[in-house]
């Protein structure tokens, strides 16, 4: 045994990061949910550059934030070829102003990330390569980013739930600690999700007992995988708003929640596009919680497709929790 500990010991601290055993700070948990409301402009409320554009067919993967100067959006944007991230500001978080690409990748993309301050300064954690890692990029200007050189999570080792990649993070802040949730992709390409955790937002520890929420049953809306996670807390639960695909490549937003932030318990509500534009997928969401408003944004399109060329688009809803 003590050997096979000193082969291990080296992979849990590799290159592909940490591993540890952890929860988000404990909520007080309350009243069974009695109903869902969601409540979704009928139009876009970010769409396509023109031909040509760097984001001319696809516009995807919102992740938005308030700053004293109003709310900022990094978003990703496909031209056919290449996913760049850019970003747009609003005064209201419903009228965009596009202020053009901030990363553009080596390979394939530079995009479908999650932006949050830390300590003073506006980090952008997002996917690259074409086997996904997950980089950081610091806030600069609203258009100038650095990049970090390092990965900030890299694939796990041989055998695991993420050794093919890691992909569409997602990152909150609780008690001075960073939390990040994201898609991992084993051999067979499911995808599942995990967190990891940071106390400087630079070197990054996975959840030993990862994944967190697994794949749906057969006939289930998530069957296909589940990824691009969003979680908040609020009366009392963490809450995780995920998207589910289907076998058919359609994909909707499940929920789910926890008390502690890894034990999850999936909840029978489904959310689906009703509208010509979204009536295929609807993924991709960003959260913020306003008082008691919980202001959704989301990508959608009318092709069910893996990735890209679905016609997407950005939309904006409120979704409300009835507990009792």
């Amino acid at each position: 045994m003590k050997r096979w500990l000193a082969v291990l010991a080296p992979l849990l601290q590799c290159g592909c990061g940490e591993y540890r055993d952890f929860a988000l700070p404990s909520q007080p948990g309350g009243g069974a949910l009695i109903g869902v409301r969601w409540d979704a402009r009928s139009s876009p409320v970010l769409s396509t550059g023109k031909p040509g554009d760097w984001d001319s067919v696809d516009v995807l993967n919102p992740s938005v934030i308030k700053t004293a100067e109003g709310y900022v959006n990094l978003y990703s944007g496909f031209d056919g070829k290449l996913w760049r991230t850019g970003v747009a500001t609003s005064p209201d978080g419903i009228a965009w102003t596009k202020r053009g690409p901030i990363l553009s990748p080596g390979e394939y993309i530079a995009a479908n990330g999650s932006v949050v301050k830390f300590r003073g300064t506006l980090l952008y954690y997002y996917q690259s390569g074409r086997t996904p890692r997950i980089e950081l990029a610091r806030e600069v200007s609203l258009t100038s980013w650095t990049v970090s050189r390092a990965p900030a999570l890299s694939p796990g080792p041989y055998g695991s739930w993420d050794e093919r990649g890691v992909a569409d993070p997602y990152v909150i802040e609780t008690e001075g600690r960073l939390y990040l949730y994201y898609i991992g992709l084993d051999r067979a390409r499911r995808q599942r999700l995990g967190v990891a955790t940071s106390s400087d937002g630079i070197r990054w520890s996975k959840l030993v007992s990862n994944p967190i929420l697994e794949l749906g049953e057969y006939g289930d809306f998530d069957e296909g995988g589940v990824g691009e996670p969003a979680v908040w807390a609020t009366r009392g639960f963490y809450w995780l708003l995920y998207t589910g695909r289907s076998r058919s490549e359609q994909r909707r937003l499940g929920l789910a929640r926890s008390r502690d932030g890894v034990h999850w318990e999936k909840l029978p509500n489904v959310i689906k596009g009703d509208q010509p534009w979204n009536s295929q997928v609807l993924c991709d969401p960003s959260v913020l919680v306003e008082g008691d408003q919980v202001r959704v944004w989301f990508g959608g399109g009318d092709l069910p497709k893996p990735d890209e060329n679905i016609h997407g688009q950005i939309g904006y809803a409120v979704l409300t929790l009835d507990t009792r």
